[in-house]
């Protein structure tokens, strides 16, 4: 395991106690018999991995991904679903994590790595914001969709799925586990407990306490507890310039035993060696995939 600067374990697997859902919990609510519509554009082979470049329908628009698996069949696999962070242009799409898919899929694991709505270039700086709270709840249904994807492909085991999400793709994610309980293990990299956090960063809304008011039901914070009793492995940064030792600490807090956080001597894009290997030895651990 790394050289750690803080690292806290929490193994009590005790009932946790969770504040009512929110009324507004149905907004994530879809049609899943709606076909999926899943495409294959091409694929290739990679030493033990088979690549395939796909699109699915995500509940209203389609999405871009990669199946990353065995290129021989294994029976049964599990399965990680992969969002990628908003950052250096090149890995803003679902290349970040297919590396890692690829090691992956040498051990059995089948992994769908999206493209989330901010790998569209420019997204951030074209946002309207007051259109925040409705694309955010279509991003939390096009991962459920996700799930549904990875899901219908043969051999992969429901017992055995992870969501590992980075930046904006850990805070989705957490949220989306919120109300889809199929992962039973969580990898969330460099999240923020508030969405105002980061969105207030660029153009501003006509009345700031108005969207406040209306994205704070959507805040991780609020919904990180629920993920329980899946276990959580939080990554974080020590050079963050983008979430604080205080942002950080309230999340970790937020959720639910079992959990685990780690900071790194590592900037917001925590792409190093020490972190992947600690995510990898996480994953291996929690699924169990040969």
């Amino acid at each position: 395991m790394a050289r750690l600067l803080r690292s806290v374990l929490v193994l009590a697997c005790a009932a946790a106690t969770f504040a009512p859902f929110s009324r507004a919990a149905g907004i994530f609510d879809y049609d899943r018999a709606a076909p999926l519509d899943l495409r294959e554009i091409r694929r290739e082979t990679r030493d033990e991995a088979l690549v395939r470049d796909v699109t699915f329908d995500g509940g209203g628009r389609t999405v871009q991904a990669y199946l990353v698996g065995p290129a021989s069949a294994t029976g049964s696999s599990a399965g990680i679903l992969y969002v990628h962070w908003l950052g250096e242009p090149a890995t803003t799409n679902r290349t970040e994590f297919l590396n890692e898919a690829l090691a992956l899929a040498g051990h059995g694991v089948v992994s769908l790595l999206v493209d989330a709505m901010w790998a569209e270039p420019g997204w951030y700086e074209r946002r309207v914001p007051e259109e925040d709270y409705e694309r955010s709840v279509g991003q939390v249904i096009a991962l459920r969709r996700a799930l549904d994807a990875l899901l219908a492909q043969p051999g992969v085991d429901p017992a055995r799925l992870a969501y590992v999400g980075h930046d904006f793709g850990a805070m989705y994610g957490t949220v989306m586990g919120a109300v889809d309980r199929r992962p039973k293990t969580y990898v969330l990299m460099a999240g923020t407990p508030h969405f105002v956090d980061w969105f207030l960063f660029a153009r501003k809304p006509r009345d700031p306490a108005a969207y406040r008011a209306q994205l704070a039901p959507l805040d991780p914070v609020a919904h990180v507890a629920r993920l329980a009793p899946a276990p959580v492995f939080f990554q974080f940064a020590a050079t963050d310039e983008y979430v604080s030792a205080q942002a950080a600490a309230e999340f970790y807090a937020a959720a639910a035993p079992r959990k685990q956080a780690v900071t790194y001597r590592a900037g917001h894009d925590l792409h190093t060696a020490e972190v992947t290997t600690d995510r990898i030895s996480w994953l291996l651990r929690e699924l169990n995939p040969r």
